[in-house]
């Protein structure tokens, strides 16, 4: 068995609970708040800035050019596809995007980023790839499912290009990428590393779910 299905099928209780978050069905059904959307994208800007540090302290870590390039392809990917949604929900909300970071880092999110640092400081190339995995892996989980689910009714919903952003072949290229790339390092792993990558997970995914939590709290 590939070590990410180990993972995918230890975790998939915490996924399939993000289906039913009340924040993921009120964007899926466009009832959200966008008040609450707006401060949600405004995290999440901020959480891509730290995210992106991770890859670069991976980059660090990595023994050959191939695995480097994968770390700064995901770094460009991260500063200048995946924010470009969130710069334009951002832009029409009416926020100056060179003001955002400005803005406070909530705890949930400072300890989720805080979280996947320690583990790319403390660990090595693997530990560090599968602490960011669940971010890009589980948002095209989300965005293929609310897809699939409300295909019928997304023309007219305000949060279509978020879904589709998330849902489109080229991001579930970069999941899947991001899932090979961890199949490939995990070649020969002996079973305590196995249970050292699935407790990482199993912990990125909560703080996942910490990170849904805290972007339906009703905004101060």
């Amino acid at each position: 068995m590939l070590i990410t299905d180990y993972l995918f099928e230890n975790v998939k209780p915490i996924w399939d609970a993000y289906l039913e978050h009340d924040f993921i069905m009120d964007m899926g059904n466009g009832n959200l708040c966008k008040d609450k959307f707006k401060d949600y994208l405004i995290q999440d800007y901020l959480y891509l800035k730290e995210y992106a540090k991770v890859y670069a302290m991976a980059l660090v870590k990595c023994e050959n050019i191939e695995q480097m390039k994968f770390c700064q392809n995901s770094i460009n990917g991260i500063l200048e596809d995946e924010s470009a949604t969130h710069i334009w929900y951002l832009k029409n909300f009416g926020e100056k995007i060179e003001e955002l970071e400005d803005y406070k880092i909530k705890e949930a999110n400072e300890n989720y980023t805080s979280y996947m640092k320690s583990i790319a400081l403390t660990g090595d190339l693997l530990d560090t790839m599968v602490s960011v995995l669940p971010c890009a892996w589980s948002y095209y989980y989300i965005g293929k499912k609310l897809k699939e689910t409300y295909k019928e009714n997304l023309e007219d919903n305000f949060y279509k290009s978020w879904i589709e952003s998330y849902s489109c072949e080229g991001y579930e290229q970069v999941a899947r990428t991001s899932i090979e790339f961890v199949n490939t390092l995990s070649e020969n792993i002996d079973e305590n590393k196995k249970e050292k990558l699935n407790d990482i997970f199993i912990k990125a995914s909560i703080h996942e779910m910490k990170f849904w939590d805290m972007a339906y709290e009703e905004v101060k």
